[in-house]
């Protein structure tokens, strides 16, 4: 492992392929298998409140209205709802026919389900009495979409001071591909560790190795040596989170001698596990917790205690 501290067994959105992503029930099932982090994201609403959900506004694909049907595409960004109209939208229950679906066959509707507060969450995990588990928030802002967030700045600012208004400073990590947001936290609250989201492949990779992007907040790996790791590393990141396709064994161990620890997302097959495992990686996020837990268990890997709660 790159430091002194354990494996970190992350259960990404709540564990969406047991229970819809980013919900209480998703997050009281986490909590009540065993595991160290809750990985989740959040948006901000046009009243301020913080709240709990992958896309910057209503998921077509998740988001029924009043009447029960699912909303048209594109959903609403949260900037432009109250939380009280967000709250009229049930997101238990994956859309039927699409790709999301398929991808997640066994997921357990649970029709009724609301967006959750971040507060909310909060609340649901002092309830289960578990004073280890961790968060690793994600900022959804996205800089090539200036209007569908607030901005960084105004961003960082009211997730912060909900974070140390709820108590929680000491046992979260604040993650996002848009780097803006982690050079602000790095500034106003130092102790809380700062996760760098990237990816290199695929139709909207995050990172060239050649120059900066509209998410590296000036950064270019061509100033470091072609090096992601060592970019992070002058950024004053913690910890590197790489689409785990990304990564060789020979990056995890360059991440692990400048003192960053790696933390790969979104591993969901035991083989991928296993490799990643011996890879060295210092923690996994995953769509299946319950299957995670399996393989690091038979690798050696001491496990979360679970702490049984009912959201």
């Amino acid at each position: 492992m790159g430091s002194d501290l354990a494996f970190d067994l992350e259960a990404h959105r709540g564990g969406r392929a047991l229970l819809p992503e980013n919900t209480l029930p998703a997050f009281a099932n986490a909590l009540t298998m065993g595991v160290d982090t809750l990985e989740l994201d959040v948006g901000i609403t046009a009243d301020g409140e913080v709240i709990v959900s992958h896309e910057r506004g209503l998921n077509p694909d998740l988001a029924r209205d009043r009447n029960g049907g699912y909303i048209a595409a594109p959903g609403t960004p949260f900037i432009k709802l109250r939380l009280e109209d967000v709250r009229t939208y049930d997101v238990g229950q994956i859309r039927p026919d699409s790709s999301y679906a398929k991808q997640f066959p066994d997921q357990r509707a649970m029709p009724g389900t609301r967006i959750p507060t971040l507060g909310e969450l909060f609340a649901l995990v002092r309830r289960s009495g578990n004073t280890r588990v961790r968060f690793n928030i994600e900022t959804k802002i996205d800089p090539n979409h200036p209007d569908e967030a607030l901005d960084p700045q105004a961003f960082v600012a009211r997730l912060l001071g909900l974070i140390e208004a709820e108590g929680f400073s000491d046992r979260v990590m604040i993650q996002s591909f848009d780097w803006r947001t982690l050079l602000l936290v790095q500034q106003q609250a130092p102790k809380i560790p700062t996760v760098y989201l990237t990816l290199q492949r695929g139709s909207a990779p995050t990172i060239a190795l050649d120059k900066a992007t509209s998410w590296t907040a000036g950064f270019s790996p061509a100033d470091h040596g072609g090096s992601l790791p060592r970019t992070i590393r002058a950024a004053g990141g913690a910890i590197w989170s790489p689409y785990f396709g990304d990564v060789t064994e020979s990056l995890v161990t360059e991440a692990h001698d400048l003192g960053l620890r790696v933390v790969v997302w979104t591993v969901n097959k035991r083989d991928d596990m296993v490799r990643m495992i011996e890879f060295g990686v210092d923690g996994i996020i995953s769509d299946r917790p319950d299957l995670l837990r399996q393989v690091a268990g038979e690798k050696g890997i001491a496990l979360p205690a679970g702490t049984l709660v009912v959201p």
